[in-house]
């Protein structure tokens, strides 16, 4: 496979689809001053070649399930198997290899988690769980929209048409056993017409309407967007396990969530009581944000950065990239 960059006009794209996964094309050239047609090109294109995806996905903050990240210590030569079979579960939405293949990280959403941890192989050395107690940054919020790629009028008009994001929801969002199949479908391809998802459910199209646009407005449901990141110019990625005095806990995770490097953070339990998933430039962007945008936090007691080797999943898993994917 070629090694593919993004141009301006693609992370405008990236951006856009982040804004409104859903919104159609016509609208999103209108705004970024291109054709129908170059919208288009450019969304197969990067689907082929890059593996970029529109997706449904479920926010287990919203619908009150309990999160967890996972670090696995194991040996070297067994990361990669149990990060692929880490992948192919339904409750788990990112794996990554990190700490130079010594250790596997993962979230997950399973209801069921001793029976998860009962199942792992004799090859992982050391198990750490940790509940991830209150999200700062992340879900529905993409670390595009800290990049200025598209300017505040662009987004604002991109939004315009988009079901409004829940600010803050009383109570739990809550998913019914009728909407798995909307659902489903929606977790397959987050820009599936209303058509299809007509066909899916069997749903009359104004009943799909209706019911997509209350799932999207409570939080339940949010469309995300996921990219192999080989020509994203910033890919040195790193988790921070974070340690802050109890008092300053969530003036320094407000403070992450509005660092520019940060995709995720979240407080959680165990021995740190934060984690943080940055994207740098390189290995030196890296370090410069751990001494001067961690190291500046008043309260920050300790930071243990473990380098991303490799993203196994990402919301969803393939076995491999797969060329000409269907746009």
């Amino acid at each position: 496979m070629e090694n593919h960059t993004f141009d301006r006009l693609d992370l405008q794209l990236l951006h856009a689809l982040e804004t409104d996964g859903r919104a159609p094309f016509s609208r999103i050239a209108e705004v970024l001053g291109v054709s129908d047609q170059t919208i288009a090109r450019r969304f197969r294109r990067m689907r082929a070649e890059m593996n970029v995806r529109v997706v449904g996905v479920r926010d287990g903050e919203r619908l009150g399930q309990d999160s967890w990240m996972l670090r696995l210590r194991c040996t070297p030569d067994t990361a990669d198997q149990l990060a692929h079979a880490l992948a192919r579960r339904p409750d788990t939405a990112w794996v990554g290899i990190t700490s130079g293949g010594t250790e596997v990280g993962c979230t997950t959403r399973s209801p069921h988690l001793d029976r998860l941890l009962n199942r792992l192989p004799r090859t992982v050395l050391e198990t750490r769980a940790h509940q991830l107690l209150h999200r700062f940054y992340g879900g529905p919020e993409g670390l595009l929209r800290k990049s200025g790629v598209l300017t505040g009028e662009q987004v604002r008009k991109l939004r315009e048409s988009a079901p409004t994001r829940p600010v803050p929801p009383a109570g739990p969002a809550a998913l019914t056993p009728d909407d798995e199949p909307l659902v489903t479908a929606l977790e397959q391809d987050g820009r599936a017409t209303v058509a299809e998802l007509q066909r899916a459910t069997g749903r009359q199209e104004s009943a799909v309407r209706r019911r997509l646009d209350q799932l999207l407005r409570s939080g339940a449901l949010y469309i995300d967007m996921q990219f192999e990141r080989d020509g994203f110019e910033y890919s040195s990625r790193a988790v921070l396990w974070i340690t802050a005095a109890p008092s300053a806990l969530a003036t320094v995770g407000q403070a992450l969530a509005a660092h520019p490097e940060v995709a995720f953070a979240s407080a959680t339990s165990g021995g740190s009581n934060l984690v943080a998933v940055v994207v740098c430039r390189d290995t030196a962007s890296v370090y410069r944000y751990l001494s001067e945008g961690v190291g500046g936090l008043e309260g920050v007691q300790h930071v243990e950065c473990a380098p991303v080797l490799r993203t196994v999943k990402q919301l969803t898993y393939a076995e491999r990239r797969r060329a000409g994917a269907r746009a």
